[in-house]
């Protein structure tokens, strides 16, 4: 018998008066807003902007719900489209059922667009975000919890989880897989975090990184669970996918790093460098001292020379340079 489990709850709803709020959906929420809020701060340590993140993710955050749920229901389709399923349950995606490989994929369509719009790179976009997506991910795989859902084999382990008897379920003490993946990610997003600081990753390399480690550890995880999959050659598709994507993102790193070392200098353009009015009448720029620099500073003629000072005070070597920029 055993004494100590994860007890699941009771209901994935929660009803708010006449609003029901779905602990799946809850979860997925609050990790948006993690990812959006941490990617945020990296993102500005990096010299962008405030707000740049969250402006993309716009784009981004649907692209990847969309792309979450058609993977599930392409990978799972006998759920919804085999006699005796309803096909509109495709659509309730607050039962569950996301994929992260087609949230991941089709999310970065919706973040190049959104990064195009904005001008700015998506891989440094994307190394800004990388921790905090692991972060979001920790967090809804709690939502797995609340729907009791995608845990492992029966187990009597003190961390074990406790399963009530259901549809497609049969009551019982399992791996918490949900727990482990979990668990994994917070990893993930410190590794991450150490391994950008340490090594200064730039152009996309610490979003492989990410990419790379979450595979390392989804492999072994999606081995242990006993929810019906489609299997290749032995393996359950997820894990053969792991293993496809982990290989990729090990190459893109080796690759970017010969190719383009270093980090981003500037990940968001100025658009007042880019395209700001620079004729006589735009306000001058204020130089590191507050001087006015522009062409109609008083006194000035057309080369942005003094006259005045020209003839007062002779040429001297040892004149005050001009702040290397540079």
């Amino acid at each position: 018998m055993n004494l100590a489990f994860i007890p699941s709850p009771s209901t994935g709803v929660i009803e708010l008066g006449p609003i029901p709020l779905r602990g799946y959906a809850f979860c997925i929420i609050i990790g948006v807003f993690v990812a959006v809020w941490f990617g945020n701060k990296r993102w500005v340590a990096r010299g962008g902007k405030a707000g740049t993140v969250a402006d993309i993710a716009v784009w981004a955050v649907p692209f990847g719900l969309v792309g979450g749920r058609l993977y599930h229901v392409i990978t799972d389709y006998q759920l919804y489209f085999s006699d005796g399923e309803n096909w509109v349950d495709a659509f309730k995606i607050w039962e569950g059922g996301l994929g992260i490989w087609g949230a991941i994929a089709l999310g970065a369509v919706g973040a190049w667009i959104g990064c195009r719009r904005r001008g700015i790179p998506l891989p440094a976009w994307a190394d800004a975000l990388a921790p905090g997506i692991a972060f979001a991910q920790a967090i809804g795989r709690w939502g797995n919890w609340f729907n009791q859902e995608l845990y492992g084999k029966p187990t009597d382990v003190p961390w074990a989880l406790k399963i009530s008897e259901g549809t497609n379920r049969v009551a019982g003490t399992y791996h918490p897989t949900f727990l482990y993946e979990s668990l994994w990610c917070v990893g993930v997003a410190l590794l991450v975090i150490w391994a950008d600081r340490r090594f200064k990753l730039g152009h996309g390399r610490a979003f492989a990184l990410y990419v790379a480690a979450y595979c390392a550890g989804r492999g072994w995880i999606e081995y242990m669970r006993v929810d019906e999959a489609h299997h290749v050659l032995g393996l359950r598709l997820n894990v053969w996918t792991a293993i496809i994507v982990f290989v990729l993102a090990v190459i893109y790193m080796v690759i970017s790093a010969r190719t383009r070392p270093g980090r981003e200098e500037v990940v968001e353009p100025d658009p007042a460098e880019d395209g700001g009015d620079t004729s006589a009448g735009a306000p001058g720029k204020t130089d590191e001292d507050g001087g006015d620099t522009s062409a109609d500073a008083a006194g000035k003629d057309a080369a942005g020379t003094d006259p005045v000072a020209e003839e007062q005070a002779p040429e001297a070597d040892g004149a005050p340079q001009k702040a290397d920029k540079s």
